[in-house]
């Protein structure tokens, strides 16, 4: 098996070196070899790569997507993990998409002022309660077009 240099990885993978070397430290990658001072890796590393910008995408830490790659080389995924964290994707979608529908109302509300519209004032006061975070849903995700309804 030919042995990859991490600047090489790196040039082909997109994941700076530095980043390559915190992952192998975090115990997501593993260098096989070193020629001189450079790591060198087996091909297998873009596939878990891979797996891990799947992982940074849907929200889980590095420690959570490890602990998925088990000690072999094949991924160990926990099914219900996925699951868990599909449906919190979900509800942040959701959230998202009544924080839209509530920007889109206040752009063409026919209130003289953004502040004298029942529907935005609602919209203001959950964004005050969360500090501007998408947490855990209190908008209705299904508004009307009179726009975002508290739950």
């Amino acid at each position: 098996m030919k042995l990859i240099e991490i600047s090489e990885v790196a040039k082909r993978s997109g994941v700076p070196a530095s980043t390559l070397r915190f992952y192998e430290e975090k115990g997501l990658i593993e260098s096989l070899d070193r020629r001189g001072l450079r790591r060198t890796f087996g091909h297998d590393v873009f596939g878990r790569l891979s797996l891990i910008a799947l992982g940074r995408m849907a929200g889980f830490s590095l420690d959570q997507i490890r602990a998925m790659f088990g000690n072999g080389l094949a991924a160990q995924i926990d099914r219900s993990l996925l699951s868990h964290k599909a449906n919190e994707l979900d509800r942040t979608i959701k959230q998202l998409s009544a924080l839209k529908n509530g920007l889109e109302h206040a752009a063409s509300c026919p209130a003289p002022s953004h502040m004298e519209c029942p529907s935005f004032r609602r919209l203001l006061k959950v964004a005050a309660a969360r500090g501007g975070k998408v947490v855990p849903a209190r908008l209705d995700p299904r508004m009307s077009k009179s726009g975002p309804t508290l739950t």
